[in-house]
Formats: C-alpha cells, structure tokens, sequence
C-alpha cells in the first residue's frame, strides 16, 4: 500500500509528526482523511492557516510554513498494528528526514508519538507531557499537542483547538525574539 507524502522543505515555520497513516488516509493520499479524525476541526477552528484547508487541500500547508510527516510511513489500521522496531527505525528515520528541514518547530501529535520519538533516538524514556518540551531536534524546538485521532476519546474538540492555539503563540513568540 502506498503511503502519503512528505510535506518537508527547509524554512518551515512547523512541521507536524504522527505516529503513522491510517488506512483511509494512505488509500486517499491525504492526511487526516478520516472524516471522523478532528485535526482538520481543530487545525482550522484555531486558524493555523489564513484560510481553512481540508484532507483534499493537504498540500497547501507548506504555502503556509507547514510541514505534515510520520514517525512510521507505514499504513496501519491502528497503532496497536505498529512493532516496537517500526518505531525505532521510523524515529531515526525521522530524524534524518527533519535535520536537513531544520524547522523552527517540530510538534508531535500526542506524547505516544513523542515519546517513542524521544526514546528511539535520544535514548531518554522520560514520560513526555503536552506542550513546549525541554529537549530539541537539531535547532529545531519540540512542541507535543494531543494526538486528535477519534481512537483517543479523552480530548475533547475544543481542548484540542486550545492546543492548536497554544502552538500558534510558540511559534509567535519564537519568530519575534
């Protein structure tokens, strides 16, 4: 099966990093294709772009400063489906992917996907919680948002759209010192 494509370029203002595709969104080509996922709702209810985007309109992130990538760029059904090596090899992979991007903002959607990140490749195994963290890819900071997948129930629609916020002001307060 065929995976989705990688919105990476170097200048980029935030480069977005789930754990993998789902099935959905591999069979269509976009991210976040599953109508019932809320990225897109809360992508665009805390207006990170000027104007809304959806799956089908994924590309324009970058025209925007965004990038979208994965950890494992193999579609699964769920990440139950994931090996711990998929995650050790897509994590270093990762790493290889954004170094030469060398975002301002690297954010990861859910501490799952971060934590794997982090303890794949920084070999730390510390717990990683939402928000700004203590640790950096390159030159690139690390923000952690919940991961809006309809699997994780425990976020609401309007917390997640807080966090989409609160990474837009990283991303201000970071451009303007």
């Amino acid at each position: 099966m065929e995976t989705l494509p990688e919105y990476l370029q170097p200048g980029l203002d935030i480069v977005l990093v789930g754990l993998n595709p789902s099935i959905p969104s591999a069979q269509t080509g976009h991210y976040f294709a599953n109508p019932r996922n809320r990225f897109w709702p809360a992508f665009n209810g805390a207006e990170m772009t000027p104007e809304p985007l959806t799956a089908e309109t994924d590309y324009r992130v970058m025209e925007f400063g965004i990038g979208m990538t994965d950890i494992v760029k193999r579609p699964t059904p769920g990440v139950a489906d994931l090996k711990t090596g998929d995650f050790r090899r897509g994590a270093l992979d990762l790493k290889e992917r954004l170094l030469p991007c060398a975002p301002l903002i690297v954010c990861f959607h859910g501490t799952m996907a971060a934590t794997s990140y982090n303890k794949h490749v920084e070999n730390d195994r510390t717990q990683v919680v939402l928000g700004p963290q203590p640790w950096s890819i390159g030159t690139s900071k690390v923000f952690v948002v919940p991961n809006p997948s309809p699997a994780n129930a425990s976020f609401r629609l309007d917390d997640i759209i807080d966090w989409y916020l609160k990474l837009k002001e990283f991303r201000d307060n970071l451009k303007s010192a």
